[in-house]
């Protein structure tokens, strides 16, 4: 026989037996028709049970039911592992479970599991209600619709443990495809293989893809509108004015949104009573320039053109993930200084702030890149006549502005006059730092460090006279919600009880919430999913509080406040 016909002989021999090993394979009681295993429902009833316990923020019932249905599949498989290993253990001693102990525990498992459900889906309505408390919620739960948290609960588990067992017989049907090429380990390591590598890419290169595909081009759109009332400026020390270079039209919606409701001086003097200037506000857009590097020159010669530097105030400014600077943040600062201030800001994504936290490069890149151009700048002025620089930020722009200082508090001290930092992330590099540094016995939701020299924390306004000791300058308050997702959620949750959750705790924060691996990491996930859908000083809301906490970086140069905030800085 000639070669090329022993090879498709060859090839025959192959797919044959390989269609009668898979038909072999899919016979009934293999893979999809085999029933749950009593250790993976056991496990799955207890993860049920802990997932409705207390966590940082208040859920809805339909949020309630998807993180419970998710901790129950991950408990599915987590007991189906430990059940395997202790079958191979048996198996190993030569015990044999009879039949009637298998009927009897899963009697038991029946009879208590589903008292188990009841009991702890009633008993969650009571936690429940202490959380609400926490963030002065009213705590009222309509009973019904928490009564529907089991039953979505158990359709999300079946459709992840369906979809699991899908992936686990394909990995057996390539590996039984194999079997007749390689050894049988070989085989099956093949299959693991070639079904991680088919999962990876329908999630990430499909689904992730598309959904991230479908997020972009709505922000993109979202990025090119300009609210209702908001108009381009008509002042020379605005960006996006008709003298600017950075283009109105070119600032995204947010930038429109900063520089388009800038306060004016006819405010400023109304409130303090005082003669004011018109404040300088500027802003870069990602499409003002084509490159990093353009966008940070730019904003540079607009503060030149602006006469940015000739100010007292030069504040650069964090922006979160969709170029948003909050008011709170913003102008306290023109009306404490008679408007005799310079804001810098700098745009690097038009997504979501969780979305553009996937891509934190982006937010670590634009801080660096503008801080180090505006202090190149400010540092060739003479010394007696610069103004104070100071750095703000919130959320994901501290993370940004804090990058620009290479996480570093000798940096921040010695460059900067002062900062504010709002509902930093775990990612944070210099609250990291100062966070691991701070005094034994202080709390880390309200840290202590190196006497409060330089860096607070604070919650509430009484939080920034502590500790007692003096404070010295530069200074720098960091404002941290007890119950904000955005700070306290982290990888190492799933591992590694976190010291937020030691005694004595926040005020926000619930007496009864307890850590437990993986599933505290699975909810305090889903808290940053209502981060922002409670009262302002809970979660992700700081309200009011920055105002108050922007009077502390300049403190040192109180003879110049208008003399209504020398008693401290109060609500417009």
């Amino acid at each position: 026989m000639s070669g090329a016909g022993g090879a498709v002989s060859r090839t025959k021999d192959w797919t044959r037996r390989t269609a009668e090993r898979v038909r072999g394979h899919l016979g009934p009681g293999r893979v999809v028709r085999r029933r749950p295993c009593w250790g993976g429902i056991a496990v799955a009833v207890l993860c049920y049970c802990l997932s409705l316990t207390p966590s940082l923020l208040p859920r809805a019932w339909w949020l309630q039911g998807l993180a419970a249905g998710v901790s129950a599949a991950v408990g599915y498989g987590v007991g189906a592992l430990l059940e395997t290993l202790a079958r191979l253990l048996l198996r190993w001693a030569g015990v044999r479970i009879r039949p009637r102990v298998r009927r009897t525990l899963w009697t038991a498992l029946g009879g208590l599991g589903a008292a188990a459900v009841v009991t702890v889906t009633v008993w969650s309505v009571r936690w429940e209600d202490q959380v609400r408390r926490a963030v002065t919620l009213p705590p009222h739960i309509v009973w019904w619709q928490w009564a529907l948290v089991p039953f979505v609960a158990a359709f999300v588990a079946t459709l992840l443990l369906l979809a699991a067992r899908t992936v686990r017989l394909g990995t057996r049907l390539a590996a039984h495809a194999f079997d007749a090429l390689v050894p049988r380990p070989a085989a099956y390591a093949t299959g693991v293989v070639l079904a991680a590598f088919v999962i990876v890419g329908v999630v990430q290169g499909f689904l992730l893809n598309a959904a991230l595909d479908a997020i972009e081009s709505t922000a993109s759109l979202a990025d090119q509108g300009t609210a209702e009332g908001v108009h381009q400026p008509g002042p020379r020390t605005l960006s996006g004015s008709p003298e600017s270079a950075a283009h109105w039209d070119t600032l995204g919606a947010q930038g429109r949104n900063f520089v388009g409701t800038a306060t004016t001086r006819a405010d400023i003097a109304a409130f303090t009573g005082r003669p004011a200037e018109d404040p300088v506000r500027v802003y870069v857009g990602l499409r003002s320039a084509d490159t990093l590097g353009e966008r940070a020159a730019l904003a540079v010669r607009e503060l030149e053109r602006t006469g940015g530097f000739s100010r007292r105030i030069l504040a650069v400014m964090g922006t979160t993930g969709t170029g948003w600077i909050n008011d709170q943040g913003s102008k306290p600062l023109e009306y404490m200084w008679g408007g005799d201030t310079a804001m810098v800001a700098m745009q690097y994504s038009y997504l979501p702030s969780w979305v553009s936290a996937l891509t934190e490069d982006e937010a670590a890149g634009t801080g660096r890149a503008l801080f180090d151009a505006v202090y190149a700048k400010w540092r060739t002025l003479p010394a007696g006549s610069r103004p104070r620089l100071l750095v703000y930020g919130e959320s994901l722009g501290s993370f940004s502005v804090e990058s620009a200082l290479n996480g570093s508090l000798p940096t921040l001290v010695a460059e900067t006059g002062g900062a504010l930092f709002v509902g930093p992330t775990y990612d944070n590099p210099l609250w990291k730092s100062v966070t691991a540094q701070r005094r034994p016995g202080s709390p880390e939701w309200r840290p202590v460090v190196d006497d409060g020299a330089h860096v607070r924390f604070a919650q509430v306004p009484a939080d920034y006279g502590i500790p007692a000791a003096p404070w010295g300058e530069p200074r720098a308050v960091y404002l941290q919600n007890g119950s904000d997702p955005v700070v306290w959620w982290s990888p190492a949750l799933a591992f590694h009880r976190p010291d937020w959750l030691d005694r004595p705790r926040a005020r926000d924060v619930s007496p009864a919430m307890q850590w437990y691996p993986l599933l505290t990491f699975w909810q305090v996930a889903c808290d940053l999913a209502g981060a922002d859908s409670v009262p302002d000083g809970f979660g992700h809301r700081y309200g009011t509080l920055p105002t108050s906490a922007c009077a502390l970086p300049c403190a040192g140069s109180a003879a110049r406040w208008p003399r209504r905030w020398r008693r401290g800085p109060r609500r417009w």
